[in-house]
This record gives structure tokens, sequence and C-alpha cells, in this order.
């Protein structure tokens, strides 16, 4: 997404981080394979590891923000990120299907059970909108995320939909150059914290 395909190296500070064009600080598992097709098939104690090492072994510098981004669910890597780094909160990435609300749910579930705060809900691929007609189209079905968010009186961040050019800008490694203004509720929430 940001076009990052040099390896990462270390020094005696620790691993140094990719940057982006902007000046964005970046470690990924990838950007230390071999080849960034080969499969990561570890166990859970050794993800769990790593998760920590990117936080104890980089050296980031200064920093206003750390985003983790972690896969769905409620395993190994949430649970080491909520239990070894300095939470202040977490935003919920979701989809339309039934299915991924459960999966939701769950996160939610968990992070509530361990004190970690939820700044929010997202909805990923919320609807798309026709160039022809300009109308809304729901691919994926109706949205539950907004009885999610009352359920766990939560808010509700934001809807974003699909949209080709965005997936153009982001295969083309220019994710920085993206500015969307449905991603303004996330930026305004996320001020909020400082």
């Amino acid at each position: 997404a940001f076009g990052l395909t040099e390896k990462l190296y270390g020094n005696d500070k620790g691993i140094i981080p990719a940057e982006t064009r902007t000046g964005i600080k970046i470690v990924s598992l990838n950007l230390m394979l071999d080849n960034p097709t080969d499969p990561v098939v570890w166990r859970g104690s050794l993800i769990s590891n790593t998760v920590t090492q990117f936080w104890t072994d980089v050296y980031w510098g200064e920093l206003d923000y750390l985003f983790v981004d972690m896969p769905p669910g409620t395993g190994d890597v949430p649970l080491t990120v909520f239990q070894s780094l300095p939470v202040d909160g977490i935003i919920t990435v979701s989809s339309p299907q039934e299915l991924v609300s459960m999966v939701v749910e769950k996160s939610v579930n968990m992070a509530q059970m361990m004190n970690i705060p939820i700044l929010g809900l997202v909805e990923n691929m919320s609807y798309y909108i026709c160039p022809d007609c300009g109308n809304k189209h729901y691919l994926f079905g109706e949205s539950h995320i907004d009885e999610i968010a009352k359920k766990f009186n939560i808010s509700t961040v934001c809807r974003l939909p699909m949209d080709p050019a965005i997936t153009k800008v982001v295969d083309a490694g220019l994710i920085e150059t993206i500015t969307q203004m449905e991603l303004m509720p996330i930026v305004n929430e996320l001020m909020k914290e400082d």
C-alpha cells in the first residue's frame, strides 16, 4: 500500500523502520522476508514474540502515534498487543456481512474484558456508489454496525465505500495520497485522544 520494498536492517539502536515518502515509519514482517510471497507458518508463541519485538527492538524514535494493524478476531496477536503494549484505544474494523459482525462482537468483548478503550467502529466496503446513476448499492447486504455500536455503547465512526480509484492508488503504493472525505471521522476521532 505504501510502495515499500526495501528490506529492514538493524544497527546498534535496533531494527530501523522503513520510511514512506511522507515520513511514516513502518515495520512489517513482509519487509524481513527474502521473498514477500513466502508464507509465515509460525505457531502462536513465535508470532507473539515477534509482535513484542516490533515494540521493544525497533528504534522508533519520536512518535506521535503508533498504529498496530492486527488480524481479525481474538487470537494471539491481539492478546499480545493488549498485554504488552501501552494501548490507548482501538478502532475496530468491520464489513457488512453478518458473520463479520459476530467476529467484531468477539473483538469488542475481548477489548472490554481487558479494559482496552474502543474508540469506535469503522465499516469497510459498506457500499458502492454507481458512477452512472450516483446511487448507493449495498453489495454485501444490510449493515449491522449500528446494532453492534448500540449494543456496546460505542460510536460508529464511519462507513467507507468500495472505491475502485482507491484500489488503484493502493496497488500503486500511493496510499498516502488518498484524500477521501469519508476518512475524516477517523482522523477527528484520533485527534480527540491527544
